[in-house]
């Protein structure tokens, strides 16, 4: 049997989404252009718009359509370069009273902002507005395509994304010469430049090159079940002779 060799498309967008930011909101129907934006992405994956007094959607009523661009980024070096963009389409509400506290909260953790703490103060300040997802339009490198509510909201974030990352983050940071040494093994021929660029459950995207890159996807023999074995697995790679 063939090992499966990236995350299901749901799963990946989810996992994106997970650690994306709000850049850019713009209202179906409304003459200006998309605006910035501020805010982040809740556990249920729903982008949350953090708004101002005096941004067109702070008053606004009757659930107004908008799309709502997620940007994912990834730090090699001094380069900021994107992983994936996302266009969340739906319906904006007020975050329910009882539900602020949580939401900001659980914003800040990934995308903190000062104006998030006076959103808890309940004033005609900043409002929190969730987005009540219709459909999502993923461009992640060579994939494209668009996803609708059930297949975005029914999907999870791969469960071992935050230990990834974190290994991730270390392998660029201390073993770089150890992936291209192990790569040049596996591959029979250098391969200068090498980031490890994707950390998943089934398996490692890694990247050469920044300007003009080529994408190498290494899968495991089967889906790692938990940090220790993906931990283990990112090993044998790096020690491949």
């Amino acid at each position: 049997m063939q090992p499966v060799t990236a995350p299901p498309i749901p799963e990946r967008v989810r996992t994106l989404a997970a650690g994306a930011a709000p850049t850019h909101v713009s209202v179906a129907g409304g003459a200006s252009p998309a605006m910035p934006a501020r805010g982040g992405v809740d556990g249920a994956g729903r982008p949350v718009l953090l708004v101002l007094p005096g941004d067109p959607l702070h008053g606004a009523r009757d659930e107004p359509v908008v799309t709502v661009d997620l940007t994912s980024n990834r730090s090699l070096g001094e380069h900021e370069l994107s992983r994936g963009l996302l266009k969340v389409q739906g319906w904006a509400q007020p975050v329910p009273a009882a539900e602020v506290r949580r939401t900001a909260v659980a914003i800040a953790e990934r995308c903190p902002d000062e104006a998030l703490f006076e959103v808890l103060e309940g004033t005609d300040g900043p409002k929190l507005l969730r987005v009540d997802v219709g459909r999502v339009i993923y461009l992640t490198g060579p994939e494209s395509g668009v996803l609708d509510a059930e297949e975005y909201l029914g999907a999870t974030p791969d469960p071992l994304m935050s230990e990834a990352e974190r290994m991730l983050q270390h392998v660029n940071g201390a073993h770089r010469r150890q992936l291209e040494t192990a790569l040049c093994s596996l591959l029979a021929e250098p391969v200068p430049g090498a980031w490890l660029w994707e950390l998943d459950r089934f398996g490692a995207t890694v990247r050469c090159g920044v300007e003009d890159p080529t994408l190498i996807r290494l899968p495991w023999p089967s889906p790692m079940a938990d940090a220790e074995s993906l931990e283990q697995a990112v090993r044998c790679l790096l020690c491949h002779r």
